[in-house]
């Protein structure tokens, strides 16, 4: 399973690469996994602020339906347009072409209590 150590993790997930006081979203790799192919990506939150936690939008594979929630609180800044053509670009490339969303974070400070590459491999055993 391939968890790069540049990355915060969060319980539900998703990863965080943050530059600067933005930020850029998507699923884990094992998240990837457990949802199989995916079909189709709905995120109606860009221009948006969101708290840690909150869902910003969902994820369907062929199978079911997921919820995708924001790490940190922050702007939802942009969706990455590759994903309405090819969905499939996240099972894939879960942490490079394959991210979600961009954002701008409102508390930085925030990302401090996501989990290490290492806290995240052991989450996930």
């Amino acid at each position: 399973m391939n968890i790069p150590s540049n990355l915060k993790y969060s319980e539900d997930h998703e990863w965080l690469r943050i530059e600067g006081e933005e930020a850029y979203v998507g699923i884990t790799d094992f998240a990837q996994s457990q949802l199989g192919d995916i079909v189709f990506l709905d995120v109606d939150t860009v221009g948006e602020t969101l708290e840690s936690g909150d869902v910003f939008g969902t994820i369907e594979a062929v199978k079911t339906v997921s919820d995708a929630f924001l790490p940190v609180g922050g702007e939802v800044l942009e969706f990455n347009e590759l994903l309405n053509e090819a969905p499939e670009t996240v099972n894939k490339d879960p942490y490079g072409e394959g991210w979600i969303v961009k954002i701008r974070m409102t508390d930085p400070v925030q990302a401090e209590g996501l989990l290490s590459a290492d806290g995240y491999a052991a989450l996930i055993g």
